[in-house]
């Protein structure tokens, strides 16, 4: 007779036991169990952000399979509240603040290295490197960098800007000025790559793709 209600009671508990909510600010840093190949969505106030694949060997209390969010901020830098909330399959980062005074804040974001990315943000730069996923990137004023040391074979790359510059050293193009769009395909390609800037610059860099990528640019 009480089996049913255990049962119940244990699969109405498992996702609640799933989601994590954690939040805080500059003076700790904040982490989260994300599995490989988990999404993490990131919409913050204006400021400085890296996100790196979290190394055991290269970062103090890191692991493959987690999120770590830690910031550095001058004395007279504005203050951020940093809230991480999902589950260990889609995450989400939110940073709130004052808009004012957050050019001397640098938020690192570590990451296992295959994990896809959703950034919104609405200035400072947005700096990628060496993670393995698809990327989605939006910043109204500033510059995004994605860096691959390896091939970028992407199934389909997209960057433009409004007004600035677009550097795709892995096909070898370069272009500026007003309403600037660069695309990229390869049908084989595991990941997608979307990157949009209103004004600033798009920098992808890595070694050059050879063969067919059936690029384009306007």
């Amino acid at each position: 007779m009480n089996k049913l209600p255990v049962a119940a009671l244990v699969l109405f508990t498992l996702p609640l036991a799933a989601f994590c909510q954690t939040e805080g600010d500059c003076s700790t840093a904040l982490s989260a169990p994300l599995h490989s190949g988990a999404s993490l969505t990131i919409d913050s106030v204006s400021l400085g952000m890296q996100i790196v694949h979290a190394d055991p060997g290269q970062a103090q209390n890191s692991a493959p399979d987690i999120l770590r969010v830690s910031c550095t901020r001058s004395d007279h830098s504005g203050r951020v509240s940093i809230k991480l909330s999902g589950t260990a399959d889609q995450m989400r980062l939110h940073v709130t603040g004052s808009t004012a005074r957050n050019s001397n804040i640098q938020l690192r974001v570590e990451v296992p290295q295959h994990t896809n990315l959703r950034v919104h943000m609405m200035a400072g730069q947005i700096t990628i490197t060496e993670i393995d996923g698809d990327k989605d990137c939006d910043l109204s004023f500033g510059q995004i960098e994605i860096t691959n040391k390896h091939k970028w074979d992407y199934r389909a790359v997209g960057a433009s800007v409004d007004i600035g510059q677009v550097n795709a050293s892995p096909y070898n193009t370069e272009m500026g000025g007003f309403f600037r769009h660069f695309r990229a395909t390869f049908p084989s390609g595991d990941y997608a790559l979307h990157a949009q800037v209103g004004t600033g610059q798009i920098d992808l860099k890595g070694p050059r793709q050879r063969g067919k990528h059936g690029a384009t640019e306007d």
